[in-house]
């Protein structure tokens, strides 16, 4: 846990200050996933608790149970009477090819559809399996992403370190800060039971890493406006992840909609994006036009393969960035298995979350002492790092399994039925993670503060 806590506040710029580590056992992996948990989970922590000591003078202690944040990595939510959508589209997933393996996420319709452009539309897993068999795996990947689609080939890490953009993003900082000459003098309007009362988060991020961080935000106090297109649905992913959100859409190509973006804005604290690294820019929303609009504004991003390199607008997600940095290879060999070993959750996307989380609220402690705005630059590709760095674990034993007693007491209504959550990793004293709303659809409110 040491060199993972230590090179984390060392990228947060946060003190030593001991954190509290409770409940024994790790998730089974060649890798330190239950220590990437506490470590990120705890760090957002003590982000927190430094923000606290800023604005009352009073440290708060910080404290994370290992096992439920090894579960919080996973899934929160327990469904009463209904079950969450499934994952994964039916054909996403590892196929051998002609010469080791690869694979394909077709999650979305449009990458699907583009996996099909290349290899032929099919009915099910066997039929694609044979299409695959007969490619070599990298110009299989090749020839997917540029149709638009998202795909990985196997390797492993030492040739991930030799590839062109392993050799970039590995040479990338956890996190990239950036401290801007524009102000802002908004107050602290917080208290130390809501920390973050009065912050308005403005998310356009998908999936798991940047809704984990404006979860996290929303646990605290945070205001958070979810934006999505018109078009766009992740069913598995939503009950998980809109807990505390108003969620909303926006085209950011419509004159009117970028307009209504802009106004919202002008009021936001913090800006989360995920798209590919030049994306906003190519919609007129860089760095320098996001402060113009908003001058202090915290704007923290995050892409999958980092920000250099000949892959820094590439497509890519957690189980992607798992096969293509050696990660699955060394499952593999672990397990000695004949198929690839991925970690056993998507536990780069929740600890980058957590990081964007912690980088976020760093930046709003600078901008309440000095009234500049920052920014922060993360990829699941330089954290899959941070993870092969911590070095192999040796066998652990098993965490306690899930009981009861791990719900929270509350039933939350969610728009698909009851639930429970799981109950919070992190307690930090003084200051309970707890949440205003309900998951909610994609698209339930109106784009408005």
């Amino acid at each position: 846990m040491t060199d993972l806590l230590t090179s984390i506040q060392a990228a947060l710029d946060l003190p030593r200050t001991p954190l509290t580590f409770t409940e024994a056992g790790a998730l089974p992996s060649t890798f330190a996933v239950t220590e990437l948990a506490s470590a990120t989970v705890g760090a957002a922590g003590q982000a927190v608790a430094e923000l606290l000591q800023q604005q009352t003078g009073r440290l708060p202690t910080v404290s994370v149970d290992q096992r439920l944040a090894s579960f919080w990595f996973s899934a929160s939510l327990r469904p009463v009477g209904w079950t969450v959508p499934p994952l994964w589209d039916p054909i996403a997933g590892d196929y051998a090819s002609a010469d080791g393996w690869i694979r394909l996420h077709t999650n979305a319709p449009h990458h699907r559809a583009a996996a099909e452009r290349v290899l032929g539309q099919v009915a099910d897993r066997e039929a694609m399996a044979l299409k695959v068999a007969q490619w070599n795996a990298a110009e299989l990947e090749q020839a997917i992403v540029d149709e638009g689609g998202c795909a990985a080939q196997m390797r492993s890490w030492q040739d991930w370190q030799a590839h062109p953009q392993g050799l970039a993003v590995n040479q990338e900082p956890l996190i990239q800060h950036q401290t801007f000459d524009a102000v802002s003098e908004k107050p602290w309007l917080g208290s130390v039971a809501r920390p973050l009362a009065g912050i308005k988060v403005l998310d356009l991020t998908r999936v798991l890493a940047g809704p984990v961080a404006s979860r996290f935000l929303a646990g605290l106090g945070a205001n958070v406006l979810r934006i999505d297109s018109p078009d766009w649905n992740e069913a598995g992913v939503v009950p998980e992840m809109t807990l505390g959100k108003r969620c909303a859409r926006l085209d950011l190509k419509s004159p009117g909609d970028r307009q209504i973006f802009e106004d919202l804005l002008k009021d936001a604290d913090v800006l989360f994006h995920g798209y590919r690294a030049d994306a906003l820019e190519q919609l007129g929303y860089g760095a320098v036009e996001l402060q113009l609009l908003a001058p202090g504004l915290i704007d923290v991003s995050l892409n999958a393969y980092g920000w250099s390199g000949p892959w820094r607008n590439r497509r890519g997600f957690d189980s992607l960035v798992q096969m293509s940095s050696g990660i699955a290879q060394a499952g593999m060999q672990w397990r000695q298995a004949n198929k690839p070993v991925p970690l056993p959750l998507q536990a780069l996307d929740h600890a980058t979350g957590y990081l964007m989380a912690a980088s976020a609220v760093r930046a709003l402690s600078e901008r309440l002492k000095s009234g500049r705005g920052g920014s922060a630059l993360l990829s699941l590709a330089r954290t899959a790092k941070l993870l092969v760095e911590a070095g192999l674990t040796t066998e652990q034993p098993a965490l306690r399994a899930e009981e009861p007693a791990d719900q929270g007491l509350v039933v939350e209504q969610t728009a698909w039925g009851p639930a429970h959550r799981l109950l919070a990793p992190l307690t930090i004293s003084g200051t309970p993670l707890q949440w205003d709303l309900p998951a909610g659809e994609l698209g339930s409110h109106r784009p408005q503060w």
